[in-house]
């Protein structure tokens, strides 16, 4: 017992001083450090006991094990669950981490929005709970608006939530259960993540090709694990921008089909993509959840968003709504509804997709020489970067530089987590993005040459 006491406190020596070092910068960030085998033979200890000690120092957030790369030190500056929870900016900072896209004129638009309603006749109507899903007529409004998307819905099968995240939520709420395995590719929205935690779902990476989720490993998965369900964003992919091909829509209809699998769609940035191949709600109706919403096509304080559903989904998905918020605020609900209704949301989507073309050109013409990935109208790119440099490195010099961007982490489904930026490019002014992207490249410079 003794001999085991005197080796536990070894090893919690071992890792107290190897964290000292580390915060007080003696191991600086990007340190890489010695294998699993060498830490054994300097400090005399077993290989396993190697191991717990770099595993109780990842647990803390001090170092990352890379596969094949090795032990690092990370940088602890940044702030926690960069990427995933909105922080609050310091005075100045850029941000090119979150998307807030606006236009010149919105705040009149609502201004007049209130104006009418305040003049409506069933103003006090807003003031009382709502049904769950909204009422009958607003839901054929949003049933209108996604019949231009190529979605074919009845209005008893929308739903009415707040915001295209609540509409994940009620959805996974409503037809998944603890343990249940959802199949998403390898890098995905963090929103999505943090869902799947708090549901305690277990999410299943689907390795990417050039342009697409690869289908290939997604069958192969299937025939392995029991797959309950698959989160696909078909149409301008967040991060990744691509848009899939008519065929493999095809294909991961087949699928799913093919093994039971509910689909979930995720299309929050779908407005952004001129003509793309009919939604997977259109090819596969009977098994396909369809999740939109219009914070980022109108604005992220417009908490509206939708689920179209099959029928039988509807109640379910209804008992979600309630359990979580009963329903969307009436005097937000009236006011988008209004919109869609009288062309407003189709023309901010217009005009944002050329504002999104606009900044994508303007960062090609900035981050010039760099390798990214993008979609000519989105509104966020994706930057990988070299085997020699570090992500963490390089976003902790950007804070330096008062510019705010994601790593790859908390996009990341999979244990090996690529050293790569995601930029968004929608919540600053154009002569403040040229500026931040100018930074970004000199900044990457640095690691690389």
């Amino acid at each position: 017992m003794d001999i085991f006491l005197m080796a536990r406190a070894r090893y919690k020596r071992l890792v107290d001083t190897l964290a000292a070092d580390i915060r007080a910068g003696q191991l600086p960030p990007g340190t890489r450090l010695p294998t699993h085998r060498q830490l054994a033979a300097k400090e005399g200890i077993a290989l396993v006991t190697a191991t717990r000690v770099y595993a109780e120092l990842e647990a803390m957030g001090l170092v990352s094990g890379e596969p094949g790369r090795g032990t690092f030190v990370r940088d602890t500056s940044l702030p926690a669950g960069l990427g995933i929870d909105q922080h609050a900016l310091a005075a100045g900072m850029v941000d090119l981490n979150f998307n807030n896209p606006a236009l010149p004129g919105q705040t009149e638009l609502l201004r007049d929005a209130l104006r009418q309603l305040a003049a409506a006749g069933d103003l006090e109507s807003l003031l009382r709970y709502q049904p769950h899903g909204g009422r009958p007529h607003e839901r054929a409004s949003v049933a209108r608006h996604l019949a231009n998307r190529g979605v074919a819905v009845g209005g008893e099968q929308v739903l009415i939530v707040n915001g295209a995240q609540h509409g994940l939520a009620v959805t996974a709420m409503a037809l998944l259960r603890p343990g249940d395995v959802v199949a998403t590719d390898a890098l995905t929205y963090p929103g999505f993540k943090v869902l799947a935690e708090a549901l305690h779902l277990e999410l299943l990476p689907i390795p990417a090709t050039g342009q697409g989720p690869d289908l290939d490993a997604l069958a192969r998965l299937c025939q392995h694990r029991r797959i309950r369900a698959v989160y696909s964003m078909p149409t301008l992919h967040n991060p990744r921008g691509w848009v899939m091909s008519a065929a493999q829509r095809e294909r991961l209809v087949s699928i799913a089909r093919r093994h039971g699998l509910l689909i979930i769609e995720d299309a929050a940035y779908a407005f952004l993509a001129e003509a793309p191949p009919p939604p997977l709600a259109a090819l596969a109706p009977e098994i396909t959840v369809y999740v939109s919403g219009l914070s980022k096509s109108v604005a992220t304080g417009l908490r509206v968003g939708f689920v179209a559903a099959p029928t039988k989904w509807v109640p379910a998905i209804e008992r979600a709504i309630r359990a979580t918020s009963w329903n969307t605020p009436g005097v937000m609900t009236a006011i988008a509804c209004g919109w869609l209704d009288d062309g407003t949301v189709a023309r901010l989507e217009a005009a944002k997709r050329d504002d999104a073309q606009r900044r994508q050109l303007l960062a090609g013409s900035q981050l010039s020489g760099l390798c990214y990935i993008s979609h000519p109208a989105s509104y966020f790119l994706w930057l990988p970067l070299g085997e020699e440099v570090r992500a963490d490195q390089v976003v902790a010099a950007l804070q330096h530089e008062q510019i705010s961007v994601s790593t790859a982490e908390p996009f990341a489904t999979s244990t090996s987590v690529p050293h790569a930026l995601r930029l968004a490019l929608g919540s600053v002014g154009l002569e403040a993005l040229q500026q931040a992207l100018q930074k970004v490249k000199h900044v990457i410079s640095r690691y690389t040459y």
